[in-house]
């Protein structure tokens, strides 16, 4: 079975469906709150412009939407990238959840389908998380990664910004509490 950058998956919470040039005005709906974007390396994606430009790297990478399960809205977004055979690795990233959404589990349930099908495929799986966002380095680390570098990351249509690479290898990811 080959490796699908838009699987359907779900859980109690939420659905992660294919992305869909029709989600726009929806997903936009949930990443149009400045807060989402205040400790990430593009802070300005809250705006329509630049979120047009993170919006069609979406589409052209292959991105899904987080879809509450509850109400039927679009709670966020994420997608697998960089596959890697040579490394046998693939990155997941780009994830963005409204504010109504956070600290409610939505993230560790997100991750949890999305590690289950990545590592059926791979034995690690990295992260770029940008340098300022606190945010996403505590959660992240819930997940047992660890920090393995820094990189400038030049994200779709945007200028390059420093990065932390976390990875999480299969065997920690299976051998979980």
């Amino acid at each position: 079975m080959p490796f699908n950058t838009q699987p359907t998956m779900e859980n109690q919470q939420i659905q992660l469906l294919p992305l869909e040039a029709a989600d726009f005005a929806d997903l936009y709906a949930a990443a149009s709150d400045p807060k989402i974007w205040e400790q990430h390396p593009n802070k300005d994606r809250w705006k329509p412009d630049a979120f047009r430009t993170y919006f069609e790297g979406a589409m052209q990478q292959g991105a899904l939407k987080l879809v509450d399960k509850a109400t039927n809205d679009i709670a966020g977004s994420t997608r697998f990238y960089g596959y890697d055979a040579q490394d046998d690795s693939l990155l997941i990233g780009y994830t963005f959840y409204a504010t109504r959404y956070w600290g409610k589990g939505f993230n560790l349930g997100v991750k949890a389908l999305m590690l289950d099908y990545a590592f059926q495929f791979v034995s690690k799986v990295y992260f770029h998380i940008g340098a300022d966002n606190v945010r996403s380095q505590i959660a992240i680390g819930r997940l047992k990664t660890e920090k393995v570098g820094e990189e400038e990351i030049a994200y779709f249509g945007e200028a390059p910004k420093l990065n932390f690479i976390y990875r999480l290898e299969k065997e920690a990811w299976l051998s979980r509490d």
